[in-house]
């Protein structure tokens, strides 16, 4: 047993930690005055008691077990392992702590000293954090909520456009009501806010404006000035859908909802829907060099997920090539991969930022006065690897891209 002079030389009273030796029977030898009031005893208390009345029940039959796994390997170390750990004053009120275990020889004899702290302000700025969390997720939620009121008032205010645009509008609208379940937390819901207003901004403004101007436009000869009108608001539509459809495929792939539906498809039929779409957006003198022998190329995997991945690197080169310029699309098969390779002659990718190419919401620094989200490669690449391929690039800064993404021929489901 120690003497007072040996636990004067151990611990000092004046520590702010609780301190608390045990013996190899795990009896209590000594405490100091921050453990016996952390645990609410008087002092001198706890001499000579089982450990066990400092430990909550759920724990007694392991503890044990630990102590001598302890007192065999003599080690420094913290107790718990990532999982909270508590203390029974007492009262029998329990308070989370914190312990580290620190083995000792004393005249032959072996002890455990466990410097004891107690966390429990600690916890309260955890749970004031989490609080604040979810403050800050049910904000987003309202803010969404006024969103997707926003673009119903918009569905009322463009009633009078034909059948087509009605439909378009309604895609939207329930694209719209998908985003409720966008969990994003911290930097990605500031984020997600801030693209809602610079990106969304600009075009409502114009669909509005042309809405109001339809009703102005009532005489026949007139039609050519209400079709422009309505080719606005339909192109408009079309990018705020697009924009939403974007959003929406972020949250399934986050929350793992994506069914990939295979099947055997000719690669063809692919590229025929991809140039055709692109074909709408070029600018003046902009040409797509159509892939050479591939008819005889197919593949046993998600159509749509393919198309998608080839339309935004095509369309991606068009928006960033100027006028009279060339994206030619070049396609590769062997017994195993499918290789999709997209070269243009547009603005490129400045070197220092190419790292970040990929990741959700980054857009390069001389990309910023074109539309986009910087959420488009994010998700293809999402797609590539979850379909067992890769995708990479090279790309030089005014001289153009290259963007390469290879897929198995066969899926594995």
């Amino acid at each position: 047993m120690l003497n007072n002079n040996d636990v004067f030389n151990v611990l000092f009273d004046a520590v702010s930690e609780g301190v608390i030796v045990v013996n190899e029977q795990q009896k209590i030898v000594a405490t100091n005055a921050s453990a016996e009031n952390m645990f609410g005893y008087s002092k001198h208390e706890l001499l000579n008691q089982d450990l066990l009345v400092l430990i909550p029940k759920d724990y007694h039959h392991s503890h044990s077990d630990n102590v001598e796994n302890f007192m065999a390997h003599k080690e420094r170390r913290q107790m718990g392992h990532g999982r909270d750990l508590y203390g029974i004053c007492k009262n029998g009120n329990a308070i989370p702590v914190e312990a580290g275990l620190n083995p000792l020889e004393i005249e032959g004899e072996s002890y455990v000293m466990a410097i004891v702290i107690d966390i429990s302000v600690r916890k309260k700025q955890e749970e004031e954090l989490l609080r604040l969390n979810n403050k800050l997720e049910e904000e987003v939620k309202q803010r969404t909520k006024e969103l997707r009121y926003t673009v119903d008032s918009l569905t009322i205010v463009n009633k009078e456009l034909d059948e087509e645009i009605k439909k378009r509008i309604e895609a939207q609208g329930k694209t719209v009501k998908a985003l409720k379940k966008e969990k994003e937390l911290n930097e990605l819901k500031t984020k997600f806010l801030s693209l809602v207003s610079h990106e969304f901004k600009t075009p409502l403004s114009g669909i509005l404006t042309s809405a109001m101007l339809l009703g102005k436009y009532k005489l026949s000869e007139q039609q050519e000035k209400r079709d422009k009108h309505i080719k606005t608001i339909t192109d408009k539509v079309h990018y705020l859908n697009n924009i939403l459809n974007d959003f929406l495929s972020v949250e399934k792939l986050e929350s793992g909802k994506i069914k990939y539906n295979y099947s055997n498809f000719n690669v063809s039929k692919i590229v025929n829907e991809v140039i055709y779409n692109a074909n709408m957006l070029l600018k003046e003198g902009q040409v797509i060099n159509y892939p050479e022998n591939i008819d005889e190329y197919s593949m046993f995997q998600d159509e749509k997920t393919v198309e998608l991945a080839l339309s935004n690197l095509v369309n991606n080169a068009v928006k960033y090539s100027s006028e009279n310029t060339i994206i030619d699309i070049n396609i590769q098969q062997n017994d195993t991969t499918t290789t999709f390779i997209v070269k243009d002659n547009g603005i490129g990718i400045p070197k220092t930022e190419q790292k970040n190419i990929f990741n959700r919401y980054f857009r390069a620094e001389n990309a910023l006065l074109t539309q986009g989200t910087g959420i488009g490669l994010n998700i293809v690449k999402s797609h590539i690897e979850n379909l067992g391929g890769s995708i990479s690039f090279t790309s030089e800064e005014n001289k153009g891209s290259e963007f390469i993404f290879k897929l198995p021929n066969t899926a594995k489901q």
